[in-house]
């Protein structure tokens, strides 16, 4: 049977010729596959090879209601007529599925998926394509890039692998294959084409950088593999574009480069671990591009560098514009922090500047962000405005967690208890205080210090947002 490079090898031939036929006015019919060799042409062999890598994922979670939405429908005389028939007779639950897929990319066990599969799930079940089926331990998931990474116990047992291929290799017109569980009918394969890169105006994750495909992508598809022809992972299939949710030739996959440096930041440490740029970018517009004398609107405009950080110490300046990481073009923001977020921390990039109409090339030293200060999680409790909030230190790791700016710091508000005194003062996560009673608030000490005692009015000052907010509540 041939393999797969020699599917492509017979299929791109027979293509050309048949352009070429169609061109010329010739007979089309002539140029159709016409040996049993050319018939046989299939993706089987590449199936065989990695479709055991692609497993089923089920979840289960359950989900405990209140009882009775009125405390008149409980009075025992209610309940003496009428029982328990309006499903008021106190707290019930139950149980939600939901099904996903996964890739095996270590023969030990260990299994990539969407962390969407199995958020707030209670139990995860993997079944391989053998049909057995292992209680999978969620070793470790990514919010901000939708990854998550099981594991399941094979004592003695090497499990087949799907290998990481170099996404950034891929081109558009590339074959593909997506490998999953659509709509939970079993495990399915679809072919496409490679329909677009660097796709970074799909609001999906934080990290907006897909590869796009036509290749059938419908729910229970999540978390599956996106194949090259060289059987290697081109990426994990996430999301579809779609008005009624089936597939309609638009389907997105995280690139296979920062699947790989997700799961080693997992694996290594117990979560990712991006490189920290210590700058904020925006996009260059046409208007900015002609004002900067830019050929073309391209790159990252550089609008802000935090002082001492790895921006800081490469040279990085205000009125930047970053066009290239290492080498690769860079188009927008999301691009050049796509590009610096799939490499390892510890080693350094090469970026190209353009400054002042001049190219400049900066050496940036990649660092996870920095914890410093400790974030000091504390709960504020008594008389108080901020009664019922969870305060912590802003450090570069907080900061860039909840995508704030690099230059942000104080105390933000990360937790907040519902129907608390904080809530029901409109404070809300992700403040910053910046103010109370004229005192400034730098770290989650002054604050306690700070609300430790009870005017008779709180003056409070937060940042929300791009907007200043100003509170006043009475003691």
């Amino acid at each position: 049977m041939p393999t797969c490079r020699g599917i492509i090898a017979g299929i791109i031939p027979c293509l050309a010729a048949l352009g070429l036929a169609i061109l010329a006015g010739g007979p089309v019919a002539a140029e159709v596959p016409s040996s049993r060799a050319q018939i046989g042409l299939s993706f089987a062999p590449l199936v065989k090879q990695v479709a055991p890598a692609v497993v089923n994922i089920y979840t289960r979670r359950v989900v405990h209601a209140g009882g009775g939405v009125s405390p008149l429908l409980d009075d025992p005389i209610f309940r003496h007529f009428f029982g328990d028939q309006l499903g008021m007779g106190g707290p019930s639950e139950r149980v939600e599925q939901s099904l996903g897929s996964g890739v095996l990319i270590r023969a030990n066990g260990i299994v990539v998926t969407n962390r969407h599969v199995i958020k707030d799930s209670d139990a995860v079940t993997v079944v391989l394509a053998d049909r057995r089926e292992f209680e999978a331990k969620i070793v470790g998931t990514d919010e901000r890039t939708d990854l998550a990474v099981l594991k399941i116990d094979v004592p003695g047992e090497k499990l087949p692998v799907i290998s990481f291929s170099n996404s950034d290799d891929l081109e558009v017109g590339d074959l593909v294959l997506a490998i999953g569980n659509p709509f939970g009918v079993g495990q399915t394969v679809t072919s496409g084409i490679v329909s677009a890169l660097a796709r970074t105006t799909v609001g999906i994750t934080d990290y907006r950088f897909f590869i796009q495909t036509d290749a059938a992508i419908n729910p229970g598809n999540s978390g599956g593999a996106l194949v090259t022809v060289d059987g290697a992972l081109a990426g994990i299939n996430t999301a579809i574009y779609s008005k009624a949710g089936g597939n309609i030739g638009i389907g997105f996959a995280i690139p296979a480069n920062m699947v790989r440096t997700v799961v080693e930041g997992i694996l290594s440490q117990g979560h990712a671990v991006h490189p920290w740029i210590g700058a904020s970018t925006e996009e260059v517009t046409p208007d900015i591009a002609e004002t900067l004398g830019l050929p073309r609107p391209t790159g990252a405009l550089v609008t802000s560098v935090r002082s001492r950080g790895p921006a800081a110490e490469a040279g990085l300046r205000p009125g930047d514009v970053v066009v290239a990481v290492n080498g690769r073009d860079i188009d927008d923001p999301e691009a050049m922090r796509f590009r610096i977020a799939t490499l390892p921390t510890g080693g350094e990039a090469q970026l190209k500047v353009v400054r002042r109409g001049a190219a400049v090339v900066l050496t940036l030293r990649l660092m996870a962000p920095p914890e410093t200060p400790p974030r000091e999680p504390t709960e504020i409790s008594g008389r108080n405005p901020f009664s019922g909030a969870v305060v912590a230190n802003l450090n570069p790791a907080l900061a860039e967690e909840l995508g704030l700016n690099v230059d942000a710091d104080g105390v933000i508000i990360v937790k907040l208890k519902r129907n608390s005194l904080a809530y029901r003062v409109n404070l809300r996560p992700g403040d910053i205080v910046l103010e109370i009673n004229g005192e400034k608030v730098d770290t989650v000490r002054t604050l306690a210090r700070v609300v430790a005692h009870a005017p008779g009015t709180w003056r409070i000052a937060v940042r929300r947002g791009d907007s200043v907010l100003s509170l006043t509540v009475k003691g």
